[in-house]
């Protein structure tokens, strides 16, 4: 395979597992938190931990190194507007994550400590979980911008 399609290839199926693992884990932990059951809740939240560290971060990892590749390949310059914005939303993306992982680690330990104490979950698991989902927005929206971005490549300015 040519340098340039197994670049290509290796960024759009990184991109697909970051986005995705990012939107099923997502809508694990949202639908999982509706339903208050700290067991569910324990074993959802342990999954996607596990989930972010397997697949997101290596997919996190993947993307800079495909996407520099990439420009280098392609003899763009690594300051096109479209690339500098690409970086700040990437930036801001990692941004919003790198807390969520934190936060859904402290979600895992709050459900097993309920379960182990047989108490209902705690308030600050709920709490933990708005500040999870507000963070979540900010980096969906950028992961979109850069889908866009990467398609379109437009001249933003001169």
């Amino acid at each position: 395979m040519e340098p340039y399609f197994l670049a290509k290839w290796l960024h759009i199926l990184s991109s697909t597992v970051l986005f995705g693992t990012g939107i099923g884990t997502a809508f694990q932990m949202v639908w999982v938190m509706r339903s208050g059951r700290t067991q569910a809740i324990h074993a959802t939240a342990s999954a996607v931990v596990i989930a972010d560290w397997l697949f997101t971060t290596s997919a996190g990892i993947v993307q800079p190194l495909t996407g520099l590749w990439l420009i280098h390949l392609q003899g763009w310059s690594l300051t096109e507007p479209w690339l500098l914005v690409t970086y700040a939303l990437y930036l801001m993306a990692f941004a919003c994550w790198a807390p969520v992982v934190h936060l859904q680690i402290r979600i895992r330990d709050l459900a097993a400590r309920a379960l182990t104490e047989d108490t209902a979950l705690p308030a600050e698991a709920r709490r933990l979980y708005r500040i999870w989902f507000a963070l979540g927005w900010p980096a969906f929206l950028a992961l979109t911008a850069i889908f866009w971005l990467m398609i379109t490549k437009p001249a933003l300015w001169s």
